[in-house]
């Protein structure tokens, strides 16, 4: 059976040698990825064949002319297939080019620095905007906007021989604090806990977990940070003990870890899944992949849920009109039905 392809692929206006040489990177991560970690996704070309031909239910009114440079958040990237497609077809005059950082990973707060730095005309963002950037941007000359596209989970990510029902939100404060060590402390095997996150300096993923899930001000000393998403689920896989999160869509169409159930502080026996239904492996999964559970997400009932941003540089001019399109069309009809495609929840 051909393996699926990686979902972490930069495809969105592909000209940058940065994003050439993601692409190469992820080639190299199929072509690499043995029984360990198979990845179930969708169909790209498949997908944006049905997006295409579907045509923009709704008119974009002021769509500028031009190239424009976006980034940031790579929690968004599951999007950038079908808008690229789709904003190719409807839309040929607006182009946009995805550009990576000169230095670092794209994240959240790259993406921040690269629009504040005119680097970029609009930015995508996992996490909402700091007061200190808004006035950064004051001191330069123009205001930042966030504009609501979607809403995502963040599903935790562990090695299937963890067999729990899952974690309290207690739980996993304990864990990346440093305070329980071992799952056996947790009910689960004899087996050191490995905690992996991404710096909270640089991803929005893990600043949003920091302050808002485990309500500190820095990850436990046995936190071991990480840079990239597929690497470290592979990680997880190897490591008997590997525990780690990500945004749902990432972490959900994985055949061969678990994206473990978590329990609000309110109901910490109410063990919620990120996923349909029950957990599928290997060749059922294959078969049929896992699916996000979008009505946990929307009715906030699972408790790792944040909303995704663009942000829009307010200046009156060409980069404004840019992120205001780009914000349009995403919260078009097609726009949101693209945002429901790549596993998070529509906003309208």
């Amino acid at each position: 059976m051909q393996k699926p392809q990686d979902r972490f692929l930069y495809v969105i206006f592909l000209v940058s040698a940065g994003i050439l040489a993601a692409m190469i990177g992820s080639a190299l991560w199929n072509s690499q990825n043995g029984p360990n970690l198979t990845l179930n996704n969708r169909d790209t070309n498949a997908q944006n064949e049905a997006i295409v031909s579907s045509g923009s239910s709704e008119p974009i009114q002021n769509t500028p002319t031009g190239v424009f440079n976006y980034g940031g958040s790579t929690t968004w990237i599951p999007i950038h297939a079908g808008v690229s497609a789709m904003i190719t077809n409807d839309f040929p005059d607006f182009e946009l080019r995805y550009t990576l950082p000169a230095n670092g990973l794209p994240s959240s707060s790259t993406g921040l620095k690269m629009l504040l730095g005119g680097e970029l005309s609009f930015a995508e963002s996992s996490r909402p905007l700091k007061l200190e950037e808004y006035d950064e941007a004051k001191q330069r000359g123009f205001d930042l906007e966030q504009v609501t596209i979607a809403i995502d989970g963040i599903a935790v990510a562990v090695n299937p021989g963890i067999k729990l029902p899952g974690l309290s939100v207690q739980q996993l404060q304990a864990i990346y604090a440093g305070q329980v060590n071992n799952w056996s402390e947790l009910g689960g095997p004899d087996i050191p806990i490995k905690a992996y996150s991404k710096d909270p300096e640089t991803s929005g993923t893990a600043e949003y977990f920091l302050k808002s899930l485990l309500d500190a001000d820095a990850y436990g000393s046995n936190v071991e940070f990480v840079q990239e998403t597929t690497s470290t689920l592979k990680r997880v896989i190897r490591d008997p003990g590997g525990i780690f999160y990500a945004s749902a869509p990432e972490v959900v169409d994985q055949c061969s870890i678990y994206a473990m159930p978590i329990a609000p502080l309110s109901q910490p026996n109410n063990f919620i899944p990120a996923y349909q239904s029950s957990w599928r492996t290997g060749d059922d999964c294959l078969a049929e992949s896992n699916t996000v559970n979008k009505a946990v997400f929307r009715d906030g009932s699972y408790p790792l849920t944040r909303q995704l941003f663009v942000v829009v540089k307010v200046d009156s001019d060409r980069d404004e009109a840019a992120g205001r399109a780009y914000s349009d069309i995403l919260l078009a009809p097609d726009g949101q039905e693209l945002v429901q495609q790549a596993g998070f929840v529509s906003v309208r």
